[in-house]
């Protein structure tokens, strides 16, 4: 195509955003579009949407009742001759709605969320993520026959979280608006189960603990590698979100903490440990120490489980015997590392070559291990399709991100047919942000 033909394409593009990760990353997107030539425009259920929104005049309030979210949406991709929207995260119901909305109409979905191979990476899909990616109906033959066209060198995984502390200070300052400045949106209510009040506390909460529980962290991890016991490591997620609430058997934490501890009870070997590791941005809404210590007592475990709040992931993993997971993404670690892997939950990486199919209690007794040959293919698929390096929150890695995400979005093709027709964007030369 040629670079007149391209512009004419691009100005008959209409994005039509929604909502987006905290912070200032869906308006550095949307400015890049208008470069392309493309026209953007947002709505905005709240003072926060508002906020992160320069550009006044592109800006859509939704301060209706929500019952009426469908109407104004269809009115608005005929009212603005909208191609595409633009979201974060697929399961929140205003997001549901629309995408079912935009795919009776022909309208591409474009889909951002938290990295299947976080934290330098994050997700951009077409249609769906995490249970409704294009993923979970991929076999990995036929993942390792696109790789043909490949050639990537894959860089090793993070040992931590990332931006951690940019996620939070945004988390906080959006609700901080949506509490004290959301006068113009009086039907506005948040998608999860928490007041905004409740949720901006939490965020403020954990800001002001962050010291206190570093040092716990470093003190139950010291015991753990200088207690020279085995142990099994489960990766705990947050409770409210979607993966979880979604895409998991389980109602509440409670539920599957207690399961992971009934069958290590009954499975593991005496001289074994369990380890439960806390998602980074924990905040305490679940009761998960207080449970953890209800059920060691109750199954007489008092000694052998421990409880770490979120950290560095690799220092625990690289010793651990097994892990057991609902559907974190950071079991990506753990199949790196040839770990074996029990999870519960829908998940991307749930494919029989991966993730055991045993009895948690036989898992914890004699586990099986994945193929990590096959693993490796897995991860270098998404590396070249599904996964943009960067991120959503520190300034480097939004930089990053839209040296690459914008041109994805632009192409008449998703990542992963890109990939299949020997269109995708070469990425070897790209390299990590810290």
């Amino acid at each position: 195509m040629d670079n007149a033909s391209s512009q004419v394409m691009f100005k008959n593009r209409v994005f039509l955003f929604l909502q987006g990760p905290h912070g200032p990353f869906f308006n550095q997107l949307a400015k890049m579009l208008t470069k392309a030539d493309a026209t953007v425009w947002r709505i905005g259920f709240n003072q926060g949407d508002a906020f992160f929104w320069r550009n006044k005049s592109q800006f859509i309030p939704f301060n209706q009742p929500i019952d009426t979210w469908s109407d104004f949406f269809q009115h608005t991709l005929s009212d603005k001759n909208i191609t595409d929207i633009v979201l974060y995260g697929d399961t929140r119901d205003i997001h549901a709605k629309a995408i079912e909305i935009a795919k009776s109409r022909g309208v591409k979905v474009h889909v951002f969320e938290e990295g299947y191979l976080r934290p330098y990476w994050f997700t951009y899909e077409r249609s769906g993520a995490n249970g409704h990616s294009k993923l979970m109906t991929m076999s990995v033959p036929d993942m390792q026959q696109a790789l043909h066209n490949s050639d990537l060198e894959m860089p090793l995984p993070p040992a931590h979280w990332g931006d951690t502390r940019q996620h939070i200070f945004y988390g906080a300052l959006y609700h901080w608006h949506v509490m004290f400045r959301n006068g113009k949106f009086p039907n506005f209510k948040p998608h999860r189960a928490l007041t905004v009040a409740q949720e901006f506390k939490l965020y403020v909460k954990r800001l002001s603990l962050m010291p206190l529980h570093s040092a716990q962290r470093a003190l139950a991890t010291r015991r753990i590698h200088q207690g020279g016991f085995p142990y099994h490591l489960v990766l705990l997620q947050l409770e409210h979100d979607a993966s979880f609430q979604m895409h998991s058997p389980f109602s509440s934490m409670v539920e599957f903490l207690e399961l992971c501890v009934e069958n290590f009870a009954s499975g593991a070997p005496g001289h074994h440990h369990l380890v439960f590791k806390a998602h980074p941005l924990e905040d305490g809404r679940a009761p998960i120490s207080k449970t953890l210590a209800e059920l060691a007592k109750k199954y007489g475990l008092e000694n052998r489980i421990h409880y770490v709040r979120g950290g560095k992931l690799a220092r625990l993993l690289n010793d651990a015997r097994t892990a057991v997971t609902v559907n974190s993404t950071a079991a990506q670690q753990v199949l790196w590392r040839g770990i074996p892997l029990k999870a519960f939950g829908s998940a991307v990486y749930s494919k029989p070559e991966f993730v055991s199919d045993q009895s948690l209690a036989d898992f914890f007794s004699m586990p099986s291990r994945p193929d990590n040959r096959a693993y490796k293919d897995f991860r270098r698929y998404l590396m070249e399709t599904s996964q943009v390096p960067g991120g959503f929150y520190s300034a480097k890695g939004r930089r990053q991100a839209l040296r690459l995400v914008v041109d994805m979005m632009l192409s008449s093709e998703d990542p992963y047919e890109a990939l299949k027709s020997g269109h995708a964007a070469p990425r070897q030369q790209l390299r990590l942000v810290n």
